[in-house]
Protein backbone atom coordinates (compact mmCIF):
# COMPACT_ATOMS: atom_id res chain seq x y z
CA UNK A 1 0.00 0.00 0.00
CA UNK A 2 1.22 3.49 -0.80
CA UNK A 3 2.39 5.67 2.04
CA UNK A 4 0.63 8.90 2.94
CA UNK A 5 2.21 11.96 1.41
CA UNK A 6 1.84 14.01 4.59
CA UNK A 7 4.35 12.03 6.69
CA UNK A 8 6.64 14.58 8.34
CA UNK A 9 10.26 13.87 7.33
CA UNK A 10 12.62 13.51 10.25
CA UNK A 11 15.77 15.61 10.51
CA UNK A 12 17.84 12.41 10.51
CA UNK A 13 17.51 9.55 8.00
CA UNK A 14 18.12 5.89 8.72
CA UNK A 15 20.43 4.33 6.12
CA UNK A 16 19.62 0.67 5.58
CA UNK A 17 22.90 -0.41 3.97
CA UNK A 18 23.80 -2.52 7.02
CA UNK A 19 20.66 -4.66 6.82
CA UNK A 20 20.34 -7.99 5.04
CA UNK A 21 23.37 -10.00 6.14
CA UNK A 22 26.54 -10.53 4.11
CA UNK A 23 27.61 -8.59 1.02
CA UNK A 24 27.08 -11.54 -1.30
CA UNK A 25 24.31 -13.27 -3.21
CA UNK A 26 23.52 -15.86 -0.55
CA UNK A 27 19.87 -15.79 0.63
CA UNK A 28 18.98 -13.68 3.64
CA UNK A 29 18.10 -15.56 6.80
CA UNK A 30 15.57 -15.36 9.61
CA UNK A 31 18.33 -13.85 11.75
CA UNK A 32 18.86 -11.12 9.14
CA UNK A 33 15.16 -10.27 9.24
CA UNK A 34 15.18 -10.18 13.04
CA UNK A 35 18.20 -7.85 13.01
CA UNK A 36 16.42 -5.59 10.51
CA UNK A 37 13.30 -5.53 12.70
CA UNK A 38 15.38 -4.49 15.71
CA UNK A 39 17.12 -1.71 13.76
CA UNK A 40 13.88 -0.38 12.29
CA UNK A 41 12.18 -0.45 15.69
CA UNK A 42 15.08 1.50 17.21
CA UNK A 43 14.95 4.06 14.40
CA UNK A 44 11.21 4.53 14.89
CA UNK A 45 11.70 4.84 18.65
CA UNK A 46 14.28 7.56 17.95
CA UNK A 47 11.70 9.46 15.91
CA UNK A 48 13.12 8.68 12.46
CA UNK A 49 10.58 8.53 9.65
CA UNK A 50 12.82 8.47 6.54
CA UNK A 51 14.46 5.17 5.54
CA UNK A 52 17.18 5.25 2.90
CA UNK A 53 17.97 2.27 0.63
CA UNK A 54 19.76 1.43 -2.59
CA UNK A 55 19.11 -1.48 -4.92
CA UNK A 56 22.70 -2.68 -4.53
CA UNK A 57 22.87 -2.78 -0.73
CA UNK A 58 23.78 -6.35 0.22
CA UNK A 59 22.99 -7.33 -3.38
CA UNK A 60 19.35 -6.37 -2.87
CA UNK A 61 18.99 -8.11 0.47
CA UNK A 62 18.72 -4.86 2.43
CA UNK A 63 15.56 -3.99 0.51
CA UNK A 64 14.30 -7.57 0.77
CA UNK A 65 14.55 -7.82 4.56
CA UNK A 66 13.02 -4.37 4.91
CA UNK A 67 10.15 -5.57 2.75
CA UNK A 68 9.73 -8.48 5.15
CA UNK A 69 9.57 -6.04 8.06
CA UNK A 70 6.93 -3.97 6.27
CA UNK A 71 4.86 -7.09 5.55
CA UNK A 72 5.01 -8.12 9.22
CA UNK A 73 4.14 -4.68 10.61
CA UNK A 74 0.65 -3.53 9.58
CA UNK A 75 0.41 0.20 9.07
CA UNK A 76 4.18 0.81 9.06
CA UNK A 77 4.36 1.75 5.37
CA UNK A 78 1.88 4.57 5.94
CA UNK A 79 4.06 6.01 8.75
CA UNK A 80 7.35 6.30 6.88
CA UNK A 81 9.03 7.87 3.88
CA UNK A 82 10.78 5.27 1.72
CA UNK A 83 13.81 6.36 -0.29
CA UNK A 84 15.97 4.19 -2.53
CA UNK A 85 18.63 4.61 -5.21
CA UNK A 86 19.57 3.09 -8.54
CA UNK A 87 22.34 3.60 -11.06
CA UNK A 88 25.18 1.36 -9.85
CA UNK A 89 25.64 -2.15 -11.23
CA UNK A 90 27.78 -4.41 -9.10
CA UNK A 91 30.51 -6.54 -10.66
CA UNK A 92 29.34 -9.78 -12.26
CA UNK A 93 31.92 -12.47 -13.00
CA UNK A 94 34.74 -10.85 -14.92
CA UNK A 95 32.73 -7.70 -15.66
CA UNK A 96 33.69 -4.88 -13.30
CA UNK A 97 31.16 -2.71 -11.55
CA UNK A 98 29.85 0.21 -13.57
CA UNK A 99 27.25 2.99 -13.60
CA UNK A 100 24.05 2.68 -15.62
CA UNK A 101 21.41 5.41 -15.85
CA UNK A 102 20.01 4.33 -19.20
CA UNK A 103 16.25 4.73 -19.25
CA UNK A 104 15.27 1.04 -19.43
CA UNK A 105 17.77 0.23 -16.68
CA UNK A 106 16.32 2.88 -14.34
CA UNK A 107 12.79 1.58 -14.91
CA UNK A 108 13.82 -2.06 -14.43
CA UNK A 109 15.74 -1.35 -11.23
CA UNK A 110 12.81 0.57 -9.77
CA UNK A 111 10.44 -2.28 -10.56
CA UNK A 112 12.82 -4.72 -8.86
CA UNK A 113 13.10 -2.47 -5.79
CA UNK A 114 9.31 -2.20 -5.53
CA UNK A 115 9.06 -5.99 -5.54
CA UNK A 116 11.74 -6.44 -2.87
CA UNK A 117 10.31 -3.66 -0.69
CA UNK A 118 6.78 -5.04 -1.06
CA UNK A 119 5.31 -1.64 -1.82
CA UNK A 120 3.63 -0.07 -4.83
CA UNK A 121 5.37 3.30 -4.68
CA UNK A 122 8.78 4.73 -3.81
CA UNK A 123 8.54 8.11 -2.10
CA UNK A 124 11.99 9.35 -3.24
CA UNK A 125 14.25 7.83 -5.89
CA UNK A 126 17.87 8.99 -6.00
CA UNK A 127 20.21 8.50 -8.95
CA UNK A 128 23.09 6.85 -7.12
CA UNK A 129 26.06 8.10 -9.17
CA UNK A 130 26.52 9.98 -12.44
CA UNK A 131 26.68 7.87 -15.61
CA UNK A 132 28.94 9.68 -18.10
CA UNK A 133 27.48 7.76 -21.06
CA UNK A 134 23.81 8.60 -20.54
CA UNK A 135 22.46 11.99 -21.53
CA UNK A 136 20.02 13.93 -19.36
CA UNK A 137 17.26 13.68 -21.98
CA UNK A 138 17.14 9.89 -21.63
CA UNK A 139 17.21 10.07 -17.84
CA UNK A 140 14.45 12.69 -17.84
CA UNK A 141 12.22 10.50 -20.01
CA UNK A 142 12.58 7.55 -17.62
CA UNK A 143 11.86 9.67 -14.54
CA UNK A 144 8.80 11.22 -16.19
CA UNK A 145 7.50 7.74 -17.00
CA UNK A 146 7.98 6.49 -13.45
CA UNK A 147 6.28 9.58 -12.06
CA UNK A 148 3.43 9.38 -14.53
CA UNK A 149 2.77 5.75 -13.62
CA UNK A 150 2.67 6.63 -9.92
CA UNK A 151 5.65 4.38 -9.15
CA UNK A 152 7.85 7.19 -7.79
CA UNK A 153 6.67 10.37 -6.10
CA UNK A 154 9.84 12.47 -6.01
CA UNK A 155 13.39 12.34 -7.32
CA UNK A 156 16.88 13.31 -6.27
CA UNK A 157 20.53 12.52 -6.88
CA UNK A 158 23.53 11.26 -4.98
CA UNK A 159 27.22 12.08 -5.30
CA UNK A 160 26.65 14.84 -7.86
CA UNK A 161 28.03 18.35 -8.16
CA UNK A 162 25.98 21.48 -8.50
CA UNK A 163 26.92 21.71 -12.20
CA UNK A 164 25.79 18.15 -12.86
CA UNK A 165 22.50 18.78 -11.09
CA UNK A 166 21.92 21.97 -13.07
CA UNK A 167 22.57 20.12 -16.33
CA UNK A 168 20.06 17.41 -15.40
CA UNK A 169 17.43 19.83 -14.06
CA UNK A 170 17.38 21.69 -17.38
CA UNK A 171 15.77 18.61 -18.97
CA UNK A 172 13.41 17.55 -16.18
CA UNK A 173 9.73 18.25 -15.73
CA UNK A 174 9.90 16.99 -12.14
CA UNK A 175 11.92 18.71 -9.39
CA UNK A 176 14.98 17.24 -7.73
CA UNK A 177 14.53 17.29 -3.96
CA UNK A 178 17.76 15.83 -2.54
CA UNK A 179 21.48 15.35 -3.12
CA UNK A 180 23.23 12.77 -0.94
CA UNK A 181 26.96 13.27 -0.35
CA UNK A 182 29.57 11.86 2.00
CA UNK A 183 29.93 14.42 4.81
CA UNK A 184 31.13 14.13 8.39
CA UNK A 185 33.62 15.51 10.87
CA UNK A 186 36.09 13.09 9.26
CA UNK A 187 35.12 13.86 5.64
CA UNK A 188 35.31 17.64 5.76
CA UNK A 189 36.14 18.65 2.17
CA UNK A 190 32.56 19.91 1.72
CA UNK A 191 33.31 22.69 4.20
CA UNK A 192 37.04 22.96 3.50
CA UNK A 193 36.42 23.84 -0.16
CA UNK A 194 34.71 27.04 0.90
CA UNK A 195 37.62 28.39 2.92
CA UNK A 196 40.54 27.14 0.86
CA UNK A 197 39.66 29.37 -2.10
CA UNK A 198 42.73 31.39 -3.11
CA UNK A 199 45.10 29.17 -1.10
CA UNK A 200 47.56 26.54 -2.40
CA UNK A 201 45.64 23.86 -0.48
CA UNK A 202 42.60 24.36 -2.72
CA UNK A 203 44.19 22.06 -5.29
CA UNK A 204 43.96 19.16 -2.84
CA UNK A 205 40.21 19.52 -2.22
CA UNK A 206 38.19 17.18 -4.39
CA UNK A 207 34.78 18.48 -3.35
CA UNK A 208 32.97 20.36 -6.16
CA UNK A 209 33.01 23.92 -4.91
CA UNK A 210 29.63 25.63 -4.83
CA UNK A 211 27.55 22.44 -4.65
CA UNK A 212 26.10 23.20 -1.21
CA UNK A 213 25.28 26.74 -2.26
CA UNK A 214 23.59 25.49 -5.42
CA UNK A 215 21.47 22.96 -3.52
CA UNK A 216 20.45 25.51 -0.90
CA UNK A 217 19.51 28.11 -3.50
CA UNK A 218 17.31 25.63 -5.38
CA UNK A 219 15.58 23.96 -2.44
CA UNK A 220 17.49 20.68 -2.78
CA UNK A 221 18.00 18.95 0.56
CA UNK A 222 21.60 17.99 1.28
CA UNK A 223 21.77 14.53 2.84
CA UNK A 224 25.01 13.38 4.49
CA UNK A 225 25.96 9.73 4.19
CA UNK A 226 28.76 8.44 6.42
CA UNK A 227 27.74 11.07 8.97
CA UNK A 228 28.98 9.13 12.02
CA UNK A 229 32.42 8.62 10.42
CA UNK A 230 32.38 4.88 11.07
CA UNK A 231 32.78 5.44 14.80
CA UNK A 232 36.16 7.19 14.61
CA UNK A 233 35.10 9.80 17.16
CA UNK A 234 32.68 7.78 19.28
CA UNK A 235 33.82 4.18 19.73
CA UNK A 236 36.47 4.70 22.37
CA UNK A 237 38.69 6.83 20.20
CA UNK A 238 41.45 8.83 21.93
CA UNK A 239 42.27 11.41 19.29
CA UNK A 240 42.00 15.09 20.27
CA UNK A 241 38.80 15.37 18.23
CA UNK A 242 37.27 12.27 19.85
CA UNK A 243 38.06 13.65 23.30
CA UNK A 244 36.47 16.99 22.38
CA UNK A 245 33.34 15.22 21.09
CA UNK A 246 33.07 13.29 24.35
CA UNK A 247 33.58 16.44 26.43
CA UNK A 248 30.95 18.39 24.52
CA UNK A 249 28.49 15.51 24.85
CA UNK A 250 28.91 15.55 28.63
CA UNK A 251 28.47 19.31 28.77
CA UNK A 252 25.34 19.22 26.59
CA UNK A 253 23.92 16.17 28.40
CA UNK A 254 23.70 14.19 25.20
CA UNK A 255 25.69 11.53 23.33
CA UNK A 256 28.85 11.76 21.22
CA UNK A 257 26.82 10.57 18.22
CA UNK A 258 24.50 13.54 18.62
CA UNK A 259 27.43 15.96 18.74
CA UNK A 260 28.66 14.63 15.38
CA UNK A 261 25.21 15.01 13.84
CA UNK A 262 24.71 18.44 15.36
CA UNK A 263 27.97 19.54 13.76
CA UNK A 264 26.45 18.78 10.35
CA UNK A 265 22.99 20.11 11.20
CA UNK A 266 24.38 23.40 12.55
CA UNK A 267 25.52 24.37 9.04
CA UNK A 268 23.18 26.85 7.26
CA UNK A 269 22.57 24.29 4.51
CA UNK A 270 20.43 22.41 7.06
CA UNK A 271 22.16 19.14 6.28
CA UNK A 272 20.15 15.98 6.98
CA UNK A 273 22.47 13.25 8.29
CA UNK A 274 22.02 9.63 7.25
CA UNK A 275 23.01 7.19 10.01
CA UNK A 276 23.99 3.74 8.79
CA UNK A 277 24.66 1.73 11.92
CA UNK A 278 22.63 -1.45 12.42
CA UNK A 279 23.21 -1.46 16.20
CA UNK A 280 19.98 -0.46 17.98
CA UNK A 281 21.79 1.16 20.90
CA UNK A 282 23.79 3.37 18.56
CA UNK A 283 20.67 4.29 16.58
CA UNK A 284 18.98 5.36 19.81
CA UNK A 285 22.08 7.37 20.72
CA UNK A 286 21.15 9.68 17.82
CA UNK A 287 17.73 10.51 19.26
CA UNK A 288 18.64 14.05 20.37
CA UNK A 289 19.69 14.95 16.81
CA UNK A 290 16.14 14.12 15.73
CA UNK A 291 14.33 16.01 18.49
CA UNK A 292 16.64 18.85 19.58
CA UNK A 293 17.98 21.74 17.56
CA UNK A 294 21.79 21.76 17.36
CA UNK A 295 23.13 23.17 20.62
CA UNK A 296 26.61 24.05 19.41
CA UNK A 297 27.78 27.62 19.66
CA UNK A 298 29.66 29.31 16.84
CA UNK A 299 32.90 28.76 18.75
CA UNK A 300 32.18 25.12 19.62
CA UNK A 301 31.42 24.31 15.98
CA UNK A 302 34.75 25.82 14.93
CA UNK A 303 36.58 24.04 17.77
CA UNK A 304 35.36 20.71 16.44
CA UNK A 305 36.36 21.56 12.88
CA UNK A 306 39.82 22.91 13.71
CA UNK A 307 40.58 20.06 16.13
CA UNK A 308 39.53 17.44 13.59
CA UNK A 309 41.58 19.02 10.79
CA UNK A 310 44.62 19.18 13.06
CA UNK A 311 45.77 22.56 11.78
CA UNK A 312 44.67 26.19 12.01
CA UNK A 313 42.42 27.65 9.36
CA UNK A 314 44.20 29.51 6.53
Amino acid sequence: MASHTDVQPSRVLYGCMGLGGAWDTSPHTAEDIAAAEAAVEAALDAGITVFDHADIYRHGKAEAVFGEVLARTPGLRERIILQTKCGIRLAEGERPGLYDLRGPSIVRRVEESLTRLRTDVIDVLLLHRPDPLTGPEEIAKALASLHGQGLVRRFGVSNMSGAQIAHLRAHLDVPLVANQLEMSLERRDWVESGVLVNTPAAADSGFPHGTLEYCTAHGIQVQAWGSLAQGRFTDGGDSPAARLVTDLAARKQTTPETILLWWLQRHPARIAPVIGTSRPERILACRDAVHREPELTHEEWYDLWITARGAPLP
